[in-house]
């Protein structure tokens, strides 16, 4: 029986090199999903991975030898979810529920938020999220530092401050 020509072994590894690549890019599609730091905090179960590449054997006298099978199994852990929770932190304009999205308690701020084009820090107490004069329970526009306690229920708007941080 006629023999064709032998493979080159640069043509082997190649193919080889190509199918290991391949196999990397698919595992790591399906190991993430292309979002990190997202809000949701929830744990999920550890995902299981399977990798089997194929290894070449070198041939002998001519004879191919059937090539050998390689299966490793990987389990990646998570790491820990962040406790749910209200946060001890405020940064950024907005209005936030005390108790839901923030922690109540006594905040400081360094003041006005300097990349401002006009340096002013306003902060209110409301007793709702109408955004009506009479739900405001106390407000203040800052110059410089400056501290606020809020309780729980009622409703917290910060506009052009830096970072509000819980204090006590």
């Amino acid at each position: 029986m006629p023999k064709g020509p032998k493979p080159s072994r640069r043509k082997a590894w190649l193919t080889h090199g190509a199918t290991a690549l391949v196999a990397l890019v698919i595992g790591a599609g399906m190991g993430g999903d292309g979002e990190s730091g997202g809000k949701d905090d929830s744990a999920a179960p550890a995902p299981a991975v399977t990798v089997t590449e194929t290894a070449a054997a070198p041939a002998e006298a001519g004879e191919p030898e059937p090539a050998a099978t390689v299966t490793e199994k990987v389990t990646v852990t998570p790491k820990p979810a962040k406790k749910p929770g209200a946060a001890t932190t405020v940064e950024g304009d907005g209005q936030y529920l005390v108790g839901e999205d923030m922690k109540a308690g006594t905040y400081k701020t360094a003041g006005p938020d300097k990349g401002s084009i006009i340096e002013n820090c306003y902060w209110a107490r409301t007793k709702d999220a109408s955004g009506e004069f009479g739900a405001i329970i106390a407000n203040d526009n800052l110059q410089g530092q400056g501290r606020v306690t809020v309780n729980k229920g009622e409703y917290f708007e910060t506009n052009g401050c830096q970072e509000w941080t819980k204090v006590g």
